[in-house]
């Protein structure tokens, strides 16, 4: 809303000439009606409130001052000093206050029916009577007569005023809240001009210029540079609804300063505001989470590795990247960290790659060291020669690792010593320990699963004859036994021998006459106990014959397990046909992962031959090797 017509005048003129038969706030002037805007707010409603409900009216009220002066809500305004809000101050007929109707309240707003209005006939003092006459509102009367109502604030004046005007009988909104307006929260923001990146073409040894490659000088910082200024928090505006009632805004967030100040910064207090300032010479590091500043010896990129930017990158340290790399562009280095997208080449001569976002259409390498994707790798390839891999979700990747973690792969082609994947659709898998949760085919892609195993064939034909001379022998050995145990059981045999051990045990003292009965039983089985000395002796070395077989076989066999390792595969849920089988192979596991990606696609989409472990399409498995079986190539 607009002030019109706006003339002030000092407290010290309206002192001079008091108003007339207004309350305290208010004061008539010659030219008009003036409200004083020194005064507190409660004593200014209490003087509006006072006339208006006496059924006064401000004639020629400029709303928007009236408004400005009791809730603060306008145009801006002089400050302790009287204001003119109308020309006059008139009152409103008893006959004319019933025109006034109560408005409709909604949510926010009030609504007010605007039609053809009748003075009733009536009668005047001298006898005249006037018959009924047709009449309209009067906008300052339906400021007044909507105020007695409970309509305190943000009465639509010019709405009011056309719908008055109109002969159109019409439902119009005449007033609404006003909404708190939120204020400003505290930032900060970056006031360094020395941060610029050099995208010069770089100088080859020889003199000549690469253009895929830019010179990439990251600046570096010294010290004592101002680097961050906080700009205070602004609140903001409170705003009221229709029956005056203020609504406070949404307090404003602060912030502290320090608490973007990390190593090699510190916060100042400077005489044109709160800064951060470095206090070492070195290269601006700003954590992605937490927005903290700090002077490192770390290289920090925050726009991107294009063409238009850095070219390829060959770096002799760390590394970390907030934009995206971009494709046909290769970043060299260790311990690489990508915030953004990836659709070029990263290499890495150790350390760990992490990407923070996708790996599209480009491919990863490392020396030796972990590779963690977080968001989705496709048409990638992925590859470290030593260390573990971990991918939200991949697909049409091909995969080669000391370990895998997947949690979504479709037709992907991987191979790694152990795999772990929660959902694999269409992909063809090879690893010596592999856990799917849930696999399956992909539209026309099947599900195929290698569980690598070392062919251990040559430990098998030792072990098998082995383990017929270890039963040929317990056989002869129990065959003797069988014999010893037949004699014993004669009945004069078995007295003299249950005799004899209790005289060995001292659990039995014999007489004289008992002496030479017992001498006497042992006379007459002679032979018999010649018999069992017998075969006792032809049993011994038949013990330890079967010992050392079985000692040899053990040995067979732990040395064929430590060739095999650990093999497993545990399907959880098949949902669709799916293939598990045995992978044979002479060399390591780890040779296997380090083919060429073409290699390996073609290795394990087309392998032939192994045993077949499952083949079904619903069920799980849990199958473990058993070193001791025979292996088989089928």
């Amino acid at each position: 809303m607009v002030v019109q017509d706006v003339a002030t005048v000092t407290s010290v003129e309206a002192e001079q000439a008091p108003g007339l038969g207004l309350p305290v706030g208010l004061v008539r002037r010659p030219d008009g009606i003036y409200i004083d805007l020194s005064m507190l707010q409660l004593t200014l409603v209490a003087a509006i409130n006072e006339v208006f409900h006496s059924h006064r009216y401000f004639a020629g009220l400029d709303y928007a001052v009236l408004i400005k002066a009791l809730y603060g809500v306008g145009p801006e305004m002089p400050s302790h000093e009287l204001v003119r809000i109308a020309t006059d101050l008139g009152e409103i007929a008893p006959e004319r206050v019933a025109l006034y109707k109560p408005p409709k309240l909604g949510r926010g707003y009030a609504e007010y029916y605007f039609e053809t209005l009748y003075l009733e006939a009536q009668e005047l003092s001298d006898g005249t009577i006037l018959p009924e006459r047709a009449t309209r509102l009067n906008v300052d009367e339906f400021v007044t007569e909507m105020w007695n109502k409970g309509i305190l604030f943000g009465i639509e004046v010019a709405a009011v005023a056309a719908a008055i005007a109109s002969s159109k009988p019409d439902r119009i909104t005449v007033a609404i809240d006003l909404d708190p307006q939120p204020g400003q929260n505290a930032t900060v923001v970056e006031v360094s001009s020395d941060l610029h990146r050099s995208d010069a073409p770089k100088e080859r040894a020889d003199g000549r210029v690469d253009l895929g490659s830019f010179q990439n000088r990251f600046p570096q910082i010294e010290a004592n540079v101002r680097l961050l200024k906080k700009v205070p928090a602004v609140p903001g505006l409170p705003g009221y609804d229709t029956s005056g009632r203020r609504t406070a805004p949404e307090a404003p967030q602060d912030l502290t300063l320090s608490f973007f100040a990390g190593e090699g910064t510190e916060v100042r207090m400077l005489d044109d505001g709160e800064y951060v300032v470095s206090t070492r010479k070195g290269f601006l590091n700003v954590d992605a989470k937490s927005k903290r500043i700090s002077i490192t010896d770390k290289i920090i990129s925050l726009d991107g590795v294009s063409g238009k930017t850095t070219g390829n990158l060959e770096l002799a340290g760390a590394y970390e990247e907030f934009g995206d790399i971009q494709e046909q562009r290769d970043v060299t280095g260790s311990d690489i960290t990508v915030h953004g997208n990836v659709y070029g080449n990263i290499i890495s001569r150790g350390g760990t790659i992490v990407l923070g976002q996708n790996l599209v259409s480009g491919s990863v390498n490392n020396t030796a060291g972990n590779i963690t994707i977080a968001g989705v790798a496709s048409g990638s390839v992925i590859h470290t020669d030593a260390g573990h891999i971990q991918i939200g979700r991949a697909e049409n990747c091909v995969i080669s690792a000391t370990s895998v973690t997947i949690t979504d792969a479709s037709n992907c082609e991987i191979i790694a010593d152990n795999i772990r994947i929660e959902l694999a659709e269409g992909c063809a898998v090879a690893g010596r320990d592999v856990e799917i949760d849930s696999a399956g085919p992909r539209r026309r892609t099947e599900m195929v699963v290698h569980v690598l195993v070392r062919d251990v064939s040559q430990f098998d034909q030792e072990i098998g004859e082995l383990g017929q001379r270890e039963t040929a022998l317990q056989l002869a050995n129990q065959e003797v036994q069988q014999k010893i145990e037949a004699i014993a059981a004669i009945p004069d045999v078995r007295r003299y021998l249950a005799l004899a051990q209790k005289l060995r045990n001292q659990e039995l003292q014999l007489s004289p006459e008992q002496g030479h009965l017992l001498r006497k039983i042992a006379g007459a089985v002679a032979t018999e106990l010649q018999s069992i000395s017998t075969l006792r002796d032809e049993l011994r070395p038949g013990h330890a014959q079967l010992k050392m077989t079985q000692e040899k076989l053990q040995r067979v066999i732990e040395q064929k397990l430590a060739a095999t390792g650990h093999a497993r595969c545990t399907l959880r849920m098949v949902c669709g046909e799916t293939m598990v089988r045995t992978m044979p192979f002479q060399t390591t596991s780890t040779a296997l992962a380090m083919l060429p990606p073409k290699d390996i696609k073609q290795r394990v989409r087309n392998a032939g031959g192994g045993k077949m472990l499952f083949c079904d399409s619903a069920g799980a498995l849990n199958w473990q090797l058993d070193p001791r079986a025979p292996s088989t190539g089928n």
